[in-house]
This record gives structure tokens, C-alpha cells and sequence, in this order.
């Protein structure tokens, strides 16, 4: 009988994080396996583990082959599931505080979280800190996260139960082929979650709540309006301390305050959100940098063109505009024809040089335009002049050669690095690939994507990365500007484009 069950149990061979190899038993957990290796010492930092790549909680059982990586509370990834797992807490604080709320989610976000609530009343500042204060003991009473797997009809039926529609909206929007769901539980609070969490409550050293927001439920403007509470949570103490001195410093700089203060410009709500009205001395300044950009453009070979505020629907139709961004445009009927309020300039350029027969030799043209767009962002994500609905880009087209497009890409990033420079802008440089919502061949996109690889690469320009955020027509290099925060902030944009040449 002994033999048997010794010949029953799974072995499975482990790669830890100090790179040795072990074996165990199929079913340990993460914990378990690191704890009983010499690298036991590790967890005293780490809130969750990589196993063969994937991001999971340590109590998260192992049962084959694997390699695992622990998560340092201080890295990116543990960052993340710190705050995610600080959500989770307020969340449970909000429901213990006050009556009827009703939870929707709650993710981390780049420098802290939030959670979105259904309720009655309007959060004050008074709220919020008692909201910290019930926190602060929930996470002294060191509730373990614990992670349990329900089928989705359980689901469903346990959040009906507990009167929490969104959690069975959520479930119930979920693909077809998604059998079971994920709940975790800290004290009596229970929430929809694919985690992964900290082991356990008691982990949480510093924290702050910082705003609310209105937001609507799943960002459509045709939901009910929800409230966003902010937070941000760190490993320790001081670095919360730091990063709070820093949002001070970066209030006093804040560009909407210094618009007002220096009356360069306006937000104004009879005018509408996201929409910049320049005051003179705004406008004065606007347009001496608008005119040292054309003077740049014109001593590396462009030509100024100018292009309509409003083109047909027909033609942004003819463009893939209209199947893959329409929502974020404006639309309007003149003499009983549709037409679309541009979001960006490319189509007049492409007309421009449908104009006449071309030759080779032509190539390359460079048509620059500084182009005023319109685009319907969402409310929460207007921010100034940074996010803004009407903006103006010193917009640029270059038609080359295969042959030529290297050089092309190279001269455009140093253009770029040239600006940043002249205004003191620090940066970081991504390069975005395929979306899922995407037009051209595979064959282009490989083609486009490694073009911009090999020109990121002949500059000797430090990139990362970001899989899927290119546009729709194809990769691109993407200039984030870092404020004084070090929040990033997309600014130029290099894309490299096959599929509108082949539609026009």
C-alpha cells in the first residue's frame, strides 16, 4: 500500500529563482516550494511569483514543470499587485463605512489605483479619511487573500445574492468558452478577481487616498456615472512620503494652474471639455514655436501643405477611419451629405499626392502640416493640454521608396531629439506593435515593424517594447515626454504606414 501511494504521487522538476533545479511534488504551492529550498530567505520581500512566466499568488499550487520567479514588493509587477491588493482593501473599507454602496472594479494603474462605486451620496474629504481609518484596521487585523474558483453560473448566482450587479454584468460579458471565475476574500469582504494578491493584508505599509472623480461605468458616456476614489500605495513609508513632497511640487507646476495664472489660456465648461481657448499672450507664444517649427521643417526638405477641417464620410470610409476609429470621432450633415470632422491629416496629404502622376524620382515627398484635429476622448482622461479633444499637431507625410525608408525614420527620430532637446523634455522611447483591431497584411506589418527596429537600433536609441499599441494601419515608434512626476505623456509618434498607400 506504501508503494503505491509513493508511485501515485507526480513528481516535477522546479527551476528556482537562484537558478538551481529541484524536485517536488506535484500540487505544492509556490510558498511551499521556496520555502523548503535555500531560498526561503526571498519571501521576505515578495508578494507573488512568475510561474513559467505567468504572474500568480504564492499560494497558487504547482503542477508540472515550471520555473518560478518571486516578485519583490518594490519591483514594477509587485507594485502592481501591492496596489491592486490596496483596492481590494478600500473597497471592503467603503462597504463596512457606508450603506448600499455598490462595487464595480478596481485595477492598479501606473501610480497607484482606484475603485469605482455606485452610491447615493457624494464622497467628500472627510469620507476619504474615514475610508483610510477602516482600512488601516483591516489591514492590522492581517486578513489573509484567499483565492477560490467558482463555476460561472455559482458566480453569478452568489453576487445576485449579494446585490451586486456589475460583478454579474462583468461575469456574464465574459467569452463564451470561460467556464469558471476567480473570487478572493480578505476578512468578509468577497470580490471578482483574477488576481494575482499579496499573501495577506497585514503586508501593507503605506498608503494614501488622494481624490475622487466621476467616471462612467466601463467609460461609456451612455452608463450610469460612477465614483472613482485614488490611491496610491508603496513598499515602504518613505517612498510614500516622496512621492506625495513630489505631487505637492508638481501642483505648484501644474500647467492648467500656470495657464490661469499667467492668462495664457482657458478650459471653460460653456465652451465644452478638452477644448483650449488661447488667451493673447497664449497665442503669442503658440505661435512663435508654431513658426520655428515650420523654419525646421523647411531646412530638412518639407514642404508646407494645409488640408480641410471636414472631409466626407466616404473617404474615411475608403481609409479604414471609419471601421477602426470612428468612435473617437465628430461627424456633421452639410447639404444632406455626411461628412467627418478630421482626427487626423493623413487624407488630405494622400490627396494631395493623388493629384498628379508621380515618378520614383519624386520620392521622397515630405508634406508637413500643422494640422488642428479633433477627437472624442473621454472625459476622464482629459487632462489640459496634454489630453485634449482639439489640438493641433505639427503633423508630417513622408511617400519613399522601401529603400529609402530607413534613412527617412532616422532623420525623423533626429528631428525629434533635436526638439526635445530645444525645450529641455526628458523622454523614453516605445516602439508599439500590432493591435487586434488592425488593417494590411502580416507580411507588411513584419516588414513595417522591422524598419522601425533597424532605425531605433542605427541611432543607438534605448526602446522598450509595448506589444499590441500600435495604430490600426501600422507600428509605430512612440516619444513619451516625463513630467516632473516622471508620469509619461505621449508626444511624437513615428508610424510606418503600408496599407493607405494601397487604398489610395
Amino acid at each position: 500500500m506504501l508503494a503505491f501511494q509513493d508511485s501515485a504521487v507526480k513528481k516535477i522538476t522546479v527551476t528556482l529563482p537562484d537558478g538551481s533545479v529541484g524536485e517536488h511534488q506535484s500540487g505544492e504551492t509556490v510558498r511551499e516550494i521556496i520555502s523548503s529550498s535555500k531560498c526561503g530567505d526571498a519571501f521576505k520581500y515578495a508578494v507573488a511569483a512568475r510561474v513559467n512566466g505567468q504572474l500568480v499568488d504564492l499560494s497558487n499550487p504547482v503542477n508540472g514543470d515550471a520555473s518560478i520567479e518571486l516578485i519583490d514588493i518594490s519591483s514594477a509587477d509587485g507594485l502592481g499587485v501591492l496596489r491592486h491588493s490596496i483596492s481590494h482593501i478600500m473597497a471592503h473599507a467603503v462597504q463596512d463605512i457606508f450603506d448600499g454602496v455598490k462595487v464595480t472594479i478596481g485595477p492598479s494603474i501606473e501610480d497607484g489605483f482606484y475603485y469605482d462605486f455606485e452610491y447615493s451620496d457624494t464622497f467628500t474629504p472627510e469620507d476619504l479619511k474615514k475610508i483610510e481609518k477602516r482600512m488601516r484596521k483591516i489591514v492590522s487585523a492581517n486578513h489573509p487573500f484567499v483565492r477560490t474558483a467558482m463555476s460561472r453560473q455559482e458566480a453569478v448566482s452568489f453576487f445576485e445574492n449579494r446585490g451586486e450587479p456589475y460583478k454579474v454584468e462583468l461575469i456574464n460579458a465574459l467569452p463564451d468558452d470561460v467556464t469558471d471565475v476567480s473570487l478572493y476574500t480578505q476578512g468578509g469582504f468577497v470580490d471578482l478577481c483574477r488576481g494575482p494578491h499579496i499573501p495577506s493584508t497585514g503586508m501593507i505599509k503605506a498608503f494614501k487616498l488622494m481624490s475622487v472623480a466621476g467616471a462612467y461605468w466601463r467609460g461609456d458616456e451612455k452608463n450610469k456615472m460612477l465614483q472613482r476614489i485614488y490611491g496610491t500605495g508603496f513598499a515602504t513609508q518613505e517612498e510614500l512620503d516622496e512621492y506625495l513632497r513630489l505631487i505637492e511640487e508638481a501642483r505648484k507646476r501644474d500647467h492648467r494652474r500656470l495657464g490661469r495664472e499667467l492668462d495664457l489660456f482657458q478650459m471653460n465648461d460653456e465652451a465644452g471639455p478638452g477644448l483650449v481657448i488661447f488667451h493673447p499672450k497664449g497665442a503669442l507664444l503658440r505661435t512663435i514655436i508654431e513658426d520655428w517649427e515650420k523654419k525646421e521643417h523647411l531646412k530638412r526638405g518639407y514642404d508646407i501643405v494645409m488640408g480641410p477641417q471636414i472631409l466626407k464620410v466616404d473617404l474615411w470610409k475608403k481609409s479604414g477611419h471609419f471601421d477602426h476609429y470612428r468612435e473617437n470621432m465628430y461627424f456633421t450633415e452639410v447639404d444632406e451629405q455626411s461628412y467627418g470632422i478630421k482626427p487626423m491629416n493623413c487624407l488630405s496629404h494622400m490627396l494631395i499626392y493623388k493629384s498628379k502622376i508621380r515618378s520614383y524620382r519624386d520620392l521622397p515627398l515630405r508634406y508637413f502640416e500643422l494640422g488642428t484635429v479633433h477627437r472624442h476622448e473621454k472625459t476622464g482622461v482629459l487632462h489640459g493640454l496634454m489630453r485634449a479633444r482639439q489640438f493641433t499637431q505639427d503633423d508630417a507625410h513622408i511617400l519613399c521608396t522601401p529603400e529609402q525608408l530607413n534613412a527617412e525614420i532616422r532623420a525623423i527620430a533626429d528631428l525629434v531629439d533635436y526638439a526635445m532637446g530645444v525645450f529641455g523634455f526628458a523622454y523614453e522611447v516605445e516602439l508599439s506593435t500590432r493591435p487586434k483591431d488592425s488593417i494590411g497584411s502580416d507580411a507588411d506589418w513584419d516588414m513595417a515593424t522591422a524598419a522601425l527596429k533597424l532605425a531605433l537600433e542605427d541611432n543607438k536609441i534605448t526602446y522598450d517594447i509595448n506589444e499590441g499599441d500600435g495604430a490600426f494601419y501600422g507600428p509605430k515608434i512612440d516619444f513619451k515626454l516625463k513630467d516632473a512626476l516622471g508620469r509619461k505623456w505621449q508626444c511624437a509618434t513615428i508610424q510606418c504606414d503600408f496599407a493607405l498607400p494601397e487604398r489610395f
